[in-house]
């Protein structure tokens, strides 16, 4: 029996408490429920074996409600296959409290969800140990311990495999005379024992000690097969030598359990380099950052400090050659800034006073002082590395079948030897070709390229896109890119370049002054692109526009406010009434820009024509999309004008004006219904709802943290050449996870047959199951090389 004290969001009444109780007490193996208002929490008995966390949280969910979790990750050690990472994620989910589980062997490493306050991380680590493997629950706060580690690791595993490959190769030597015809020239019999046994029962200890934390839990993994295999072989070569005496000679197997051991270990050295490497990314990220800072004190002296204790409103200065290491503006110099690993923009920028620079990009010739905006953990790069990290911890849902399938994969092999075994015995009566038969069955079968194929393909996807300035947030995003038919642009800072300018002032009563007097303060308080072009136009003239009181944000319509006791509206034609344009202005209709007309409480007082600048890069954006089958289209919310001269010179044939930001995401929603699959794209908080209703929203890094948090992509860079790029990772990606699997697949299809059937013998078997998960990983690799056309 397990008891559960759940936090409960979404309750508002007695009405809520007893539907959430009648819930909970009817979900199957549930004993007593009991619902707590004032505490919004449920204390629910129920029976571990017949229900768990995760069960209750969705009977929870169909109610109404939620419960309130929280997400921890966690290094996971001693996992050295895909029944490894399986077991694992099984044993965290019999946890009570555990409300889901993601294990990734390729990282190494466990996403646990769990019920707030319900679970102790000591507790998940006590449940992992028992199952043989290691939960890490205390990490450094800095990265650099877990790679220095790694490379330990590395080294150790070969020091390991270069004694493995000595001990092995006099053994090796004989058996490629032996190949030959030269069976005379071989190890004598003490000799292979001598050589043989520190590899069996020294080098392989780690296999005896994982396959005996597994077996021990009721679990099998690779581990298993390799010592039951080398075991048979090694156990049956000393029942001849003591049976048969010197007429063994010749006759034995010691070298094969030698040589499989050897051969398993290359591979997992080699496959341990190969998924260090898909890492790199991360890596490469966290190493941007300068581990020190120069902070400029009040008395005007410097001082060193840990990057990571600089404080917001700090003084950094930067001198040529060093990486900035925070995010902040620039206050005092002149320089050029390479952010090239952060957005993959290979030409430098250049920043003066008022800039704005981002931690980890490169001052390139002159001397900056900036002044610190945000802190270390809430810094651009910080972000950068959790969206990368979050992308790669993820599973896609192929690897939950890849799961189910590792779960039961040993045992079935297992069963599959035995009766190899006993086939071989009853055909041809020799028990020696029947016991190699089965173990070369054993030694074959490999689910370490089923757990690989697929995290290690996202893990190198997501780097190289990252590289390129595209950021991806889930695995979930990552599936669904492949698929989008349809692209939907919102047309400022997207297509354009987002800063429009002021081009023309009309005036119908008053001065020009006043009008853009008005005009500025009202849109002072406003982030839009627009009004941004009319308070700079103004401040372009000498006016400092004064306070506007009571300011309201009209969505997609314009903005009010009052200014010196007189409303004062600017927006479009519709918001400030028409009533009193000249017949001849139709601006709207013939000049191809966007018009903000202003009024006070007399009438329209004039109108101001802003144009926006078209990216050069659109047109090109555009076309590669339709190349790739994905069908472009413009959603704004400017005059008809502007957007459809804009659709003209980019080449899309489908746009839509005058669109308020609700009816965005009306029409994102009604295509979707439509059975398309439907990208946005926009970086404005009025695009937000229109990025959520997409199947994968994409915004522009420079656009409104609302707009980044809302997509499933960033891209770090203006430029929507990225987006058909974004698109090409994604597919780049997955059609490596495709290969990866239909070869871990077809390789255990077509080696256990042929192992069964006595066309391996146990060290070609061994070889192949070594050299498996290495060519997994190595076609990983080979997406490091993609680059965005």
């Amino acid at each position: 029996m397990a008891a559960l004290d759940l936090p409960i969001e979404g309750m508002t009444c007695g009405a809520c408490v007893a539907r959430l109780e009648d819930a909970l007490v009817q979900a199957p193996g549930v004993v007593e429920a009991n619902v707590n208002l004032a505490l919004e929490r449920a204390s629910v008995s129920f029976d571990g074996s017949a229900t768990n966390a995760s069960t209750l949280a969705e009977v929870v969910a169909r109610t109404g409600f939620d419960v309130r979790t929280e997400r921890q990750t966690f290094p996971v050690e001693g996992m050295t296959c895909a029944a490894c990472s399986a077991r694992v994620e099984t044993v965290l989910l019999g946890e009570p409290g555990v409300v889901d589980a993601d294990v990734n062997l390729a990282l190494e490493r466990a996403t646990v969800t769990t019920a707030s306050g319900c679970v102790t991380p000591d507790a998940l680590a006590s449940r992992v140990d028992k199952a043989g493997y290691r939960l890490v629950v205390e990490r450094e706060q800095t990265e650099q311990p877990d790679v220095d580690a790694g490379e330990d690791r590395l080294a150790a595993e070969r020091r390991t495999v270069i004694v493995s490959i000595v001990l092995t190769m006099p053994m090796v030597v004989g058996m490629v005379f032996a190949s030959f015809g030269y069976d005379e020239i071989h190890l004598m019999p003490a000799g292979e024992v001598l050589l043989t046994t520190p590899i069996q029962f020294l080098i392989g200890a780690r296999f005896y000690r994982a396959a005996y934390s597994a077996l021990r839990t009721g679990g099998a993994n690779m581990d298993v097969l390799v010592v039951m295999g080398t075991t048979a072989a090694y156990v049956y070569s000393w029942y001849l030598l003591l049976t048969l005496g010197s007429a063994a000679d010749g006759e034995l197997y010691f070298e094969a359990s030698a040589v499989i051991i050897t051969l398993v270990l290359l591979g997992k050295y080699l496959e341990s380099r190969a998924k260090n490497a898909t890492t790199s990314a991360i890596r490469q990220l966290m190493d941007l950052r300068p581990p020190t800072a120069s902070v400029r004190r009040s008395d005007g002296s410097e001082e060193a400090v840990p990057a990571a204790r600089v404080m917001v409103g700090d003084v950094v200065v930067v001198r040529p050659g060093e990486r900035v290491p925070v995010d902040g503006e620039v206050i005092s110099g002149i320089s050029e800034v390479d952010e090239s690993l952060l957005t993959g923009e290979s030409v430098p920028v250049a920043k003066a006073a008022g800039d704005g620079v981002t931690g980890g990009a490169v001052n390139t010739v002159g001397h900056l002082e900036v002044r610190t905006t945000a802190l270390s953990e809430d810094s651009t790069l910080a972000r950068i590395v959790r969206l990368v990290e979050a992308a790669q911890s993820g599973k896609a849902r192929v690897q939950r079948l890849v799961d189910r399938v590792s779960r039961v994969f040993v045992p079935v092999v297992v069963g599959i030897a035995v009766l190899t075994c006993a086939a071989w015995l009853a055909v041809t009566g020799n028990f020696e070709a029947s016991l190699i038969a089965a173990v070369s069955v054993l030694v074959i079968a490999c689910p370490c390229a089923l757990g690989l194929a697929t995290p290690t393909a996202i893990m190198t996807g997501t780097g190289a896109a990252a590289r390129a300035g595209i950021l991806i947030k889930d695995v979930d995003t990552l599936e669904r890119a492949p698929t989008l038919s349809t692209v939907v642009f919102d047309k400022t800072g997207t297509l354009t370049v987002g800063r429009p300018q002021v081009t023309e002032v009309r005036v119908f009563g008053g001065t020009e002054n006043e009008l853009l007097t008005l005009a500025a303060a009202v849109q002072d308080l406003s982030e839009h692109p627009l009004a941004k072009a009319v308070v700079n136009h103004a401040r372009g003239r000498g006016i400092e526009p004064p306070p506007a009181t009571d300011f309201r944000n009209h969505v997609g319509r314009g903005v009010s406010g009052y200014v010196d006791g007189m409303e004062i509206r600017a927006g479009n034609r519709e918001f400030v009434s028409g009533e009193g344009i000249p017949p001849d202005l139709d601006w709207d209709s013939k000049e191809g820009g966007t018009v903000v007309w202003v009024s006070d409480e007399d009438g329209v007082r004039g109108a101001l024509l802003c144009r926006d600048a078209l990216r050069p890069e659109a047109p090109a954006a555009v076309e590669r999309l339709r190349t790739m089958g994905v069908r472009p289209v413009i959603l704004s919310g400017d005059a008809a004008s502007a957007v459809w001269r804009l659709a003209s010179e980019v080449g899309v044939e489908e746009a839509h004006a005058r669109v308020l930001p609700d009816e965005k995401a009306a029409f994102v929603q009604e295509r979707v219904a439509a059975g398309e699959r439907v990208a946005m794209v926009g970086d404005g908080i009025n695009d937000a709802p229109a990025l959520a209703a997409a199947d994968v929203g994409f915004a522009i890094g420079t656009g409104t943290d609302v707009a980044m948090e809302t997509a499933g992509v960033t891209l770090m860079r203006p430029s929507p050449t990225l987006i058909p790029a974004a698109l090409d990772a994604s597919r780049a990606t997955f059609r490596k996870i495709k290969q990866n699997l239909f070869w871990a697949f077809v390789y255990n299809v077509i080696g256990i047959p042929a192992a069964a059937l006595g066309y391996l013998s146990p060290t070609l078997a061994g070889a192949a199951m070594a050299f498996s998960s290495v060519c997994v990983v190595s076609n990983s690799l080979l997406l490091k090389r993609w680059k965005p056309q």
